[in-house]
């Protein structure tokens, strides 16, 4: 069984106030080494058998059309879980 995963993000424009929650409690608990956190969704989507260019161009499409809103995210990242793509 293969998996692909989809990453998708807030487009930089929008504001992300779970993202700002998370960076405002990091220096409470004494990681201040980060200047910002944006937050974002990731998908596993999984496949009979191994992972091909073709599953990958349909997982692509199924990003675009339905796991992502284009009006306020990006999909940054469509890939074979087991980094071969």
């Amino acid at each position: 069984m293969g998996r692909i995963v989809v990453e998708v993000m807030p487009k930089p424009e929008i504001l992300d106030p779970q993202g700002k929650a998370v960076a405002g409690a990091l220096p409470r608990l004494g990681l201040d080494q980060f200047t910002g956190v944006r937050q974002g969704k990731r998908f596993e989507l999984s496949v009979d058998g191994e992972v091909t260019e073709e599953l990958i161009d349909a997982a692509r499409k199924a990003a675009e059309t339905a796991l992502s809103n284009p009006i306020i995210e990006d999909v940054v990242g469509v890939y074979d879980a087991e980094g071969k793509r």
